[in-house]
């Protein structure tokens, strides 16, 4: 399909001058809107990322109320390992549930690979939205990180050691290795099909990466990471690549690909940035919670960021992670103004 590369989000992911800082938000669809929560009341999380005409109004949420610059498909990383055959379930106060846990190789090559358009719902999602978008903003596709799925599959759920991850990758390597090729391909797959429905830009979550160390990273993830971002390079959309406390990773991270790097608010911006290099844009950096806090706070934070990179092409205003569940809407609008207020002076 044709596609409108002209938007400030999609020139900023190329690194090109815009007239100011394009601002979007990870998790903007979510519990803190009233609208998305009318909806939950009727339907489940999995209902509603299963029905592409939900998923698709969850989407435009944001973008009909805050006035960001792109529009972020309403989904779950975890939709692949539920294609693959695993059980997933939302418990209330206890997050995502998926059983059985992988916990052997019999267990790796159990997982089916989904066959041709057993996702093929959020790629329906992506049409309705880009339908309803008309070009107003970009539309970005995603998919959880190898490390991130992979840890969710043997922890059962979310971690706090990642205990039973780690030990599969220090006692199990080969269990290990074909765990994570298998999840690459579906995963590309998973990608491509996105970007085939219209997505503008894909983003890696690879949230959970950050509880290892460096030598880990490269031994583990990296070579999966890399293969896993090269299977999408030849579409021609961005790709972002983010984790979260990463801080000593980014440069890694960065030889794994990605045309936009996301950086967590656990290290300044401009480091960040000097860290992965200039030939890359950066998206961040705002702490979640100072968008609960007073907005004078607020204000001033924000425009730290922004002052930090001086104006330079290729940065994408965003948080270092997502909005939390209580967060005042309005603050969230406000940040949207404030950077639209800060930055469209800069040049």
């Amino acid at each position: 399909m044709k596609r409108d590369s002209s938007s400030i989000f999609l020139k900023a992911c190329r690194r090109e001058p815009t007239e100011r800082t394009p601002v979007w938000f990870m998790r903007q669809a979510g519990r803190y809107m009233k609208e998305y929560r009318e909806l939950r009341a009727r339907h489940s999380l999995l209902e509603m990322c299963h029905t592409p005409e939900l998923a698709a109004q969850v989407t435009l949420q944001p973008v009909n109320h805050l006035g960001v610059d792109a529009a972020i498909i309403f989904a779950d990383l975890l939709l692949p390992a539920q294609a693959m055959g695993m059980n997933l379930e939302f418990a209330e106060g206890e997050g995502p549930q998926l059983t059985p846990v992988v916990d052997s190789i019999a267990a790796v090559r159990k997982l089916r690979e989904p066959v041709d358009g057993e996702l093929a719902y959020v790629g329906e999602a992506i049409k309705l939205v880009q339908r309803e978008l008309s070009g107003k903003v970009p539309l970005i596709g995603f998919c959880g990180g190898p490390f991130t799925l992979a840890s969710y599959m043997i922890e059962g759920g979310s971690s706090r050691n990642f205990l039973k991850t780690k030990l599969m990758m220090y006692r199990e390597p080969e269990t290990w290795k074909e765990l994570m090729e298998k999840l690459v391909r579906i995963l590309s797959e998973f990608l491509r099909s996105q970007i085939e429905a219209g997505a503008d830009a894909v983003q890696i979550f690879d949230s959970w990466v950050g509880c290892l160390c460096p030598e880990d990273y490269r031994k583990y993830v990296l070579p999966h990471s890399s293969t896993l971002i090269a299977s999408v390079r030849s579409r021609r959309v961005p790709v972002i690549h983010f984790g979260t406390g990463t801080a000593t990773l980014l440069e890694w991270m960065r030889i794994a690909g990605g045309d936009v790097m996301g950086i967590d608010w656990r290290i300044e911006l401009a480091e960040g940035w000097d860290r992965v290099g200039p030939d890359v844009a950066v998206q961040g950096n705002l702490d979640p919670v100072l968008l609960m806090g007073p907005l004078d706070n607020l204000r001033e934070r924000v425009k730290d960021i922004l002052i930090s990179v001086q104006g330079r092409p290729g940065h994408i205003f965003n948080l270092g992670h997502g909005i939390l569940q209580h967060t005042p809407v309005e603050n969230v609008k406000a940040v949207v103004d404030m950077v639209r207020e800060f930055s469209a002076a800069k040049s």
